[in-house]
């Protein structure tokens, strides 16, 4: 049996839109779904909150009107519940790991809403062992890739494939194609130190942006003869990565990017590129860790 896909649910009109999204998902790769809900508290937040009884109780029955809900739209879909007497980074950490992916609800709007997925969010974005979807509530008609492709930013180093597979295995399930993009900065005539002289190096003899879109097609190459049927566009744009990316994601279905698979030694962390697609991309958004 297939690993199920987990969406978080809390009863907010975010966490359902990312359980809408987490259904067709698991509908498309006839995969099973499972809902949980981490009603425990920190002990901080605890103290002013609602007796746990009634927290418990709250929690199950925006559950189970979650799974109703999904159930009547698809009904081909094993949906299991599960009610974790945990706090939420850790239930969904652990769950994660026998998931093929993570999805949570994001109410992010612009640079300072975007901060409002939460400590939650981050923490499971940057300790996740699994792919972790962001998805807004942002009045489509129906969950699902669209008319979009998945695009993927194809990061240093080019060898990290587990956000390129990902992307492919995403778009074989939903009919759609990957763009795959990386930004190409060109480096200072008067650039200094090691990074910028092995650069000025590698790029030398060669044409502007060529050495580059080399590096796009040699690590799209296996993943193009794994999944064939899957339509490929590369693409090369002069840019800063997160100016390059995000312009990407304006007609997205999803975008994919990783991050370093090792736990940060202080606070989570996901780099400037991710943080910049989460709070702004209208689009979900996919991080997946790169493998260790």
């Amino acid at each position: 049996m297939r690993h199920p896909i987990t969406a978080g649910v809390d009863g907010s009109p975010e966490s359902l839109a990312a359980a809408d999204w987490a259904a067709w998902e698991a509908q498309c790769r006839r995969a099973p779904l499972r809902l949980i809900h981490a009603w425990m508290l920190p002990p901080r937040t605890a103290r002013t909150a609602q007796a746990p009884e009634m927290r418990k109780l709250w929690a199950q029955e925006a559950l189970e009107y979650a799974k109703a809900r999904l159930l009547a739209d698809y009904s081909g879909v094993p949906v299991s519940t599960e009610l974790v007497s945990e706090t939420a980074v850790e239930a969904l950490v652990a769950r994660g790991a026998d998931s093929e992916m993570l999805v949570l609800g994001s109410h992010g709007r612009g640079a300072v809403g975007g901060f409002l997925l939460g400590s939650v969010g981050l923490h499971v974005l940057a300790l996740s062992k699994s792919p972790v979807v962001m998805v807004r509530r942002n009045g489509r008609e129906r969950a699902g890739l669209g008319t979009g492709d998945v695009v993927v930013g194809i990061q240093d180093p080019p060898e990290s494939a587990a956000p390129i597979e990902f992307a492919f295995a995403t778009a074989a399930a939903h009919g759609a194609g990957v763009r795959a993009v990386r930004a190409w900065a060109p480096v200072p005539v008067f650039a200094h130190g090691p990074r910028s002289r092995r650069l000025l190096d590698e790029t030398r003899g060669t044409e502007p942006g060529e050495r580059e879109r080399q590096r796009l097609a040699e690590a799209v190459e296996l993943w193009r003869e794994k999944y064939p049927d899957v339509p490929v566009t590369e693409r090369v744009e002069r840019g800063r990565a997160t100016e390059v990316l995000l312009g990407s994601a304006a007609q997205a279905g999803l975008m994919v990017v990783g991050r370093p698979a090792h736990r940060p030694a202080v606070g989570p962390r996901l780099g400037h590129v991710a943080h910049a697609l989460l709070h702004h991309a209208a689009c979900p958004v996919a991080v997946v860790p790169h493998a260790p």
